[in-house]
């Protein structure tokens, strides 16, 4: 069971973050330039019904991963050792993430314009930085020796 969780979480992590990354330094540079948020929202359109459901496995994967690692989840709160504190991390991370995205998805996005173009752009950036720091923080329980 756990190497089938893993591998859907680390389906769910590449679908998220080379979507963004994809987004972060193709279409959105050919956005800006032209001033045009519609390649934004074509990509858009086209990765959220793939990117969401992503980002879903990835949780319920992720937490199943750390309930497994750590069964008392008060440990995840805690900076006792190197998984506890990518946990923590971890979960932070998830925060940031949701936090921007409901931004976006309700203050940007809808009426998205030339001029709001460019906040938008910055969201984009930072949740494209959080998912590779996702990864990042994944690699480290490879570096603990974690299971």
């Amino acid at each position: 069971m756990y190497t089938i969780v893993l591998l859907l979480h680390l389906l769910g992590a590449a679908v998220w973050t080379g979507g963004h990354v994809v987004l972060a330094v193709s279409v959105l540079p050919r956005a800006l330039r032209a001033g045009d948020p519609g390649p934004v929202l074509q990509f858009e359109r086209w990765f959220e019904p793939v990117g969401l459901p992503a980002l879903v496995v990835q949780v319920s994967s992720g937490l199943w991963l750390a309930a497994r690692l750590m069964p008392e989840p008060s440990a995840w709160f805690t900076p006792a050792s190197l998984p506890s504190r990518l946990v923590f991390a971890k979960l932070i991370l998830l925060a940031m993430t949701v936090v921007l995205a409901a931004h976006a998805r309700l203050r940007l996005i809808p009426g998205l314009d030339a001029g709001r173009l460019r906040p938008l752009a910055w969201h984009i950036i930072a949740v494209t930085v959080i998912a590779v720091l996702f990864v990042a923080a994944g690699v480290g329980f490879r570096m603990t020796g974690s299971p």
